[in-house]
């Protein structure tokens, strides 16, 4: 099976406000109902696993039933874990618990604040996940990348050519990485800033799917009014 599965476990302390961003509003509807629904339009995915807070499990299904309904054979709203790697292995957690989870199982993870995810990323993730095993969206770097190790003086610059900036989707063989991690030590896990860096880190490869420049991810004000408009472009 392939697993549409949506990371809703941020609390927006960036954007300010007691509401996490993705319950913010934008046109009429929550940011997450746009991530969702982009999904849902996928014929690839069987289900859909969204993770939040456990606060939130309640809300979100809430609106999924308002705003997507009828649809819950399709989409499951779970409790998430406290961290990002720790809520993706809940969603396998999740897939397991059906009796779902094999080889083959496939999950298709993704921010829930980057509701301008196309179809055919999602699709060319599946693509590339079954061929490969593990593959990460990017897109080519347009600024120069510079690294610090003290962050008070320039340590390398690396090539631009070679340089790419992630987004999602990141998608996995579910059982692969499920493996993978329970291999990392409490000191491995502690430097993962992503799911990819998993295989990345146990010399597993890791395939490119192209993204796009407006896959944005909403985290601050000023990407609110830039989602704005992009909404507009889409009417």
């Amino acid at each position: 099976m392939v697993y549409g599965v949506i990371l809703a476990g941020g609390n927006g302390s960036r954007m300010g406000g007691e509401k996490p961003k993705q319950y913010l509003t934008v046109k009429e509807k929550p940011i997450i109902i746009y991530t969702i629904e982009k999904f849902f339009a996928c014929p690839r995915l069987e289900k859909i696993i969204v993770l939040c807070p456990q606060q939130w499990v309640e809300h979100t299904k809430n609106l999924i039933k308002r705003h997507i309904a009828p649809a819950e054979d399709r989409i499951s709203v779970i409790e998430g874990g406290s961290t990002r790697n720790e809520t993706i292995m809940n969603s396998i957690k999740y897939i397991e618990s059906e009796g779902k989870l094999d080889e083959n199982t496939i999950i298709v993870t993704h921010d829930s604040v980057r509701p301008f995810v196309t179809g055919r990323i999602i699709a060319e993730n599946i693509e590339a996940c079954e061929k490969y095993g593990a593959c990460d969206t990017v897109i080519p770097a347009t600024d120069t990348i510079v690294e610090s190790q003290n962050g008070l003086q320039i340590s390398s610059i690396p090539q631009r050519s070679l340089m790419y900036q992630g987004q999602t989707p990141q998608s996995f063989k579910a059982l692969k990485l499920k493996k993978i991690y329970e291999t990392l030590t409490d000191e491995e896990k502690d430097i993962l800033t992503d799911a990819a860096k998993i295989f990345i880190m146990k010399g597993e490869p890791v395939a490119l799917v192209d993204g796009e420049t407006h896959n944005i991810k909403i985290t601050y004000p000023y990407d609110l009014r830039i989602a704005k408009s992009l909404l507009e472009d889409e009417e």
